[in-house]
């Protein structure tokens, strides 16, 4: 279990939906669990009622709450929970990635990014190869476990989704950002010959959305995320 810290809350409501969401994902508040009553949150936080209201009306609108009359406010399940929220990738990386998250981002890539890739080399524009070029130059410029060759990566992910031409592909690789960021810090092929098939592979995809092979350049991506997982122990 890796944790990865968030950044600080901007507002006492963002604080408080944000605490009680990283405890709800760790674990802390189960599903089908009631939180505690507004007077020992109120007073375990400092905050006013409006600002707790507003805290669980937030975790209720990206599923992780629900409230029942007469029962309080309960935990919902998992599969309720909007995973696709900024917010909730956030929390989770905070509550801490677990084998099991790593591989459902990892199935959700596959069955985005590989079809983005595709479609990528058939509309891509000199200004997207440059921004694919771009990612990964800094990708070989920065020390494989370096924050710098994280961002090169994502940079040439995020350049792939814009390539596709297609705004839905795009709006999932903007919520799941994050996320990936954590997962290529977690996968740094820090041996040598690793980092250069990493680097190779990576190539690749540029190479076939350059040569406006879709074919090529969805089984490239493939390769990329399949070699992520081995490489952090998440692979099924």
């Amino acid at each position: 279990m890796v944790v990865i810290p968030a950044g600080r809350a901007r507002s006492n409501h963002a604080e408080v939906a944000r605490s009680l969401g990283t405890a709800i994902i760790a674990g802390r508040y189960p599903a089908g669990a009631r939180l505690p009553g507004d007077g020992e949150l109120l007073a375990a936080f400092g905050v006013s009622r409006p600002v707790l209201r507003e805290s669980v009306k937030t975790l209720a609108a990206k599923g992780l709450l629900t409230t029942k009359a007469r029962v309080g406010t309960v935990v919902r399940e998992r599969a309720a929970w909007n995973m696709f929220d900024a917010d909730v990738l956030a929390w989770h990386l905070e509550a801490g990635i677990d084998r099991r998250f790593l591989r459902d981002l990892a199935e959700i890539r596959l069955a985005v990014e590989p079809a983005a890739a595709a479609l990528a080399a058939e509309r891509r524009g000199p200004d997207d190869l440059a921004a694919l070029e771009a990612g990964l130059a800094r990708m070989r410029r920065e020390a494989s476990d370096s924050a710098g060759f994280a961002e090169g990566d994502l940079a040439l992910h995020v350049a792939i989704a814009v390539a596709s031409g297609n705004p839905f592909m795009r709006s999932i690789g903007g919520v799941i950002e994050v996320a990936l960021r954590a997962s290529f810090q977690l996968s740094a092929p820090v041996e040598a010959a690793e980092r250069e098939a990493t680097l190779a592979a990576h190539a690749a995809i540029v190479a076939a959305i350059a040569d406006r092979d879709p074919a090529g350049a969805a089984e490239a991506v493939r390769r990329v995320i399949h070699n992520g997982l081995r490489r952090h122990g998440a692979a099924a």
